[in-house]
This record gives structure tokens, C-alpha cells and sequence, in this order.
């Protein structure tokens, strides 16, 4: 956060709406090896098992898998499209469960959803989950978020 610039004022039903167990509407989204190679290129992780299927055999993965910080990057999106300011987040803590596996040339679909777990003088604090293929991608993950 940049404490030169402001953060946006939120709108008032946003934050009278703000309580422990809220549901934060869901994002889906699929991954595609389009977005590897996009992915690679802005953070310069050029990795073959993120797009190389006989690479990612060879390191004993089940196909080509999405950067990890792509899919947590994905996930912080359920916050941010809800929050509207990226300026809020305070904090961000995961553990990767299990890679993103893309196994064909259209993708693969990763759902997104999170849920407020606390609030304390104006910081939610909120857990995220990320699944693909019904499987948890991310496990204790949870941002902190200014909401007042």
C-alpha cells in the first residue's frame, strides 16, 4: 500500500454489510496455456513444466501446471473485485495443496470463492479456497483487508 496515495472510499452498504461468515461472491476461471506463457513472460519464470507436457512428465507431474503464483494471484481477484481497491489488502498468507494441472489445450477451470473469518478494528480478515477438478489448490490461505 502506498501511503501517499488514498484509498478509495467505500461505498457505505459495503461496509454496513461487512460480518464475520459473509460470503464473498465466487470467480471462476479458467486457466489456459495461453495464460501460462503470459504468465511466464511478466514474471520472467520460464519453467518448462509450465509449458512442457514431456518436461512435466519427467519431474513425475500428472501434465503442465499453472505457476502457483498465477493461481494466488487468480484468487486475491474474489477480493479484489468485491473490495475495489487492490490498496486495501494489508496481508496475504497461503500454502500450496496441490498444482493446477492444465491437461488439454482448452484448460482448466479453477473455481475461487472466500468467506470473512474475523473482523477487528476495521481489518477483515478473510479465507480464500481454490479448487480445479474438485481438488483444494490452496490451503490456508487467508488475506487481511482495511473495510472501513
Amino acid at each position: 500500500m502506498n501511503p501517499e496515495q488514498p484509498l478509495r472510499t467505500l461505498p457505505s452498504q459495503l461496509v454496513n454489510s461487512v460480518q464475520v461468515g459473509m460470503a464473498i461472491p465466487e470467480l471462476r476461471v479458467r486457466i489456459t496455456p495461453e495464460m501460462l506463457v503470459r504468465y511466464a513472460g511478466a514474471s520472467n519464470d520460464f519453467n518448462p513444466i509450465h509449458w512442457s507436457a514431456s518436461a512435466a512428465t519427467r519431474m513425475k507431474l500428472p501434465g503442465v501446471i499453472a505457476h502457483g503464483m498465477l493461481t494466488l494471484g487468480m484468487a486475491l481477484r474474489v477480493v479484489t473485485d468485491w473490495i475495489k481497491d487492490s490498496g486495501r489488502i494489508l496481508s496475504i498468507s497461503t500454502r500450496f495443496a496441490k498444482p493446477v494441472v492444465l491437461t488439454c489445450d482448452e484448460g482448466t477451470e479453477v473455481t475461487f470463492s472466500a468467506e470473512i473469518t474475523a473482523l477487528h478494528e476495521g481489518v477483515a480478515t478473510i479465507a480464500l479456497k481454490a479448487q480445479a477438478d474438485g481438488q483444494n489448490v490452496l490451503t490456508q490461505a487467508k488475506v487481511q483487508v482495511r473495510v472501513d
